[in-house]
């Protein structure tokens, strides 16, 4: 971090701007906005700075810089276009430890000023360090579009009853609940619709019922394959929220890096063999959670309906009355072979798929072989990188050609993604031969046969991408 973002409080301070052009009259109306008083000394005054000047009431010297005009400033700001005057004036004031900027020239500055959404008393300062300021006022133009003006009015709201919930909410986490409550409910929304008085009656109403403890909920999300950019916006929003994150092993740590910085994160991964946490042990936790009034987010790999005992944890939810949101996520098989240039479906090669699960409640694969080797379908095996030899054998068994094109995907839509290309009878030889890990994905069908095609062409893959 090239520098640390602070908020200034420059109200009746002093301070000196050093220039009278168009650049030094845009520093002087964001010192006006934050109730500075305002020195000026320049050369030549143009007449805007002049009209603004006079009815700010900003004192303006018609003369050269000189030293002793940095005394008693609380920032000093060199808008000038000699360069040597900019230079001395940046020496004068690190000297005295006094706060400079020198316009367009980082170097030469000890602070730099950000570009601003302004949504009094709630502000975003966005800062390229001096590097970019067109950058940055192109994101400012994205934020401006998604924080109206209202969030303004909604701070002020908050800020007029903070002590009041202050007092009757002494438990932290009761009040941070509450607060994010109001911030995405029904208050909000009035404030927005311009509805004051309403929001008022509402937020005392909220408060009230608050007193005698703010109700957990669970939100169960799907996280996707591993690319933190396939998520949702509704899952981002939730996972800001939470108070208590329980990830399991799928989870890439991308995703779990847009968790809020507080929560507590606890880890009740699985893999095959090995349940340190058992599934009756992760619902008991949800719902203890939940009643002690924690927001929870049971974060799963892919989506959570899809192979994730999401049905599982919901029906024990609901028997222990705890509420509930089900955000869907981007499930492996659509993910990982998107990422990897196989469609699933394709009119020349299959019109139907079907998702398998690679290994079985007892460990064993005790599938309906039959079923599967039916013409023009795409076959996906969840979790099946132990089982490959066994699916493969067994589709070759009953019926399906040993040369039907065959794929795994490692780590799909990763970084470390990579896809090994073959056939039933060869796979699991090259599998195995490249020592792949999971998490993987199994993808066997005629439409694996455009892999080849297709890859060169999607711009999800990324040059650190392999193939096998």
């Amino acid at each position: 971090m090239d520098y640390l973002p602070l908020f200034h409080n420059l109200k009746g301070r002093r301070c000196l701007v050093v220039g009278g052009g168009d650049i030094a009259l845009r520093k002087c109306r964001l010192l006006a906005a934050a109730g500075s008083e305002i020195d000026s000394v320049a050369l030549d005054y143009s007449p805007e700075f002049t009209a603004f000047a006079n009815e700010q009431r900003i004192t303006m010297q018609q003369r050269g810089f000189q030293a002793s005009d940095i005394d008693r400033a609380a920032l000093v700001i060199a808008a000038t276009s000699d360069e040597q005057l900019n230079t001395q004036i940046s020496q004068l004031a690190k000297a005295r430890d006094i706060p400079v900027n020198v316009v367009d020239n980082p170097a030469l500055c000890s602070v730099v000023f950000p570009s601003i959404v302004d949504r009094s008393p709630v502000q975003i300062a966005i800062g390229t360090g001096g590097t970019s300021p067109v950058l940055a006022r192109l994101m400012r133009r994205k934020l401006e579009s998604l924080f109206p003006a209202a969030y303004g009015r909604l701070a002020q709201l908050a800020g007029q009853y903070r002590q009041s919930v202050k007092q009757k909410l002494t438990d932290e986490a009761t009040r941070k609940a509450f607060w994010e409550q109001v911030f995405e409910g029904p208050v909000a929304e009035r404030v927005f619709s311009g509805q004051q008085q309403q929001a008022e009656r509402l937020l005392e109403q909220q408060l009230q019922s608050s007193e005698d403890g703010v109700n957990g909920e669970v939100y169960l999300v799907g996280a996707g394959p591993g690319d933190p950019d396939l998520l949702t916006f509704k899952a981002l929003r939730l996972m800001q929220q939470a108070d208590i994150v329980l990830y399991d092993r799928l989870v890439s740590k991308e995703v779990r890096e847009l968790v809020r910085r507080d929560a507590d994160l606890v880890y009740v991964g699985k893999k095959e063999g090995d349940h340190p946490v058992n599934q009756d042990n992760i619902n008991q936790k949800l719902v203890d959670f939940a009643k002690q009034g924690h927001r929870v987010l049971r974060l799963k790999g892919g989506d959570p309906f899809i192979f994730g005992r999401g049905g599982e944890e919901i029906a024990f939810l609901a028997d222990n009355n705890i509420p509930f949101q089900v955000v869907p996520g981007i499930t492996a098989a659509s993910g990982c072979a998107s990422y990897a240039g196989i469609p699933l479906t394709h009119r020349d090669h299959a019109q139907s798929v079907r998702f398998i699960t690679g290994h079985s409640k007892d460990g064993k694969l005790n599938l309906a072989w039959p079923e599967l080797v039916m013409p023009n379908q795409t076959l996906v095996f969840y979790m099946g990188l132990n089982g490959l030899e066994t699916i493969c054998r067994e589709l070759m068994s009953h019926g399906l050609d040993k040369t039907t094109p065959a794929a795994l995907i490692e780590k799909g839509t990763s970084y470390r993604q990579r896809v090994f290309v073959s056939d039933l009878a060869n796979l699991p030889e090259k599998v195995r031969a490249s020592n792949a890990k999971a998490p993987t994905l199994i993808i066997i069908g005629h439409v694996v046969q455009l892999h080849h095609q297709l890859a060169w062409f999607n711009k999800s893959i990324t040059p650190d991408n392999k193939e096998s």
